[in-house]
């Protein structure tokens, strides 16, 4: 990947539904040449296009990161969780939790319930720790490409 490359993701980080007529010319290139750059890119799979929705937008008043700790593998909990409507990712990490979740739900009861009734039930979660948070913007989800 090199700088042109880089540029194009910045831009579509900006705008992911840029036309290659504007994206062309903003990475010193052709709209062709911009559109086969981004063609080898998915391609090769090192990008992907996808459309995220804002949870707050779509009714989620209460947002959680849920710190779960795991007898066993938590390749199976993470599989149940993802699953879940309520959640909108989960990731397994080799700290001092076995995974985390990141949950969106209508309102505060509705989380302690999806934790209470859901999460603690999974057959070999021992330890479920919530992160609540507050939404105040939508948040985007960019990576520094370069």
């Amino acid at each position: 990947m090199d700088e042109i490359d880089r540029a194009i993701l910045r831009e579509l980080q900006s705008d992911g539904r840029i036309a290659y007529a504007d994206l062309g010319p903003k990475v010193g290139l052709s709209a062709s040449a911009a559109r086969q750059r981004l063609q080898r890119l998915l391609d090769a799979k090192a990008v992907q296009v996808v459309g995220v929705t804002d949870p707050m937008a779509m009714g989620g008043q209460a947002m959680a990161l849920l710190g779960i700790g795991v007898d066993g593998d938590p390749r199976a909990v993470a599989d149940a969780l993802a699953a879940r409507p309520e959640v909108v990712y989960s990731v397994l990490t080799s700290g001092g939790f076995d995974l985390f979740a990141e949950v969106v739900t209508p309102g505060p009861k509705d989380l302690l319930d999806f934790v209470n009734d859901v999460v603690r039930p999974i057959e070999g979660v021992r330890q479920v720790q919530s992160f609540p948070y507050f939404a105040i913007h939508t948040h985007r989800f960019l990576w520094d490409v370069g």
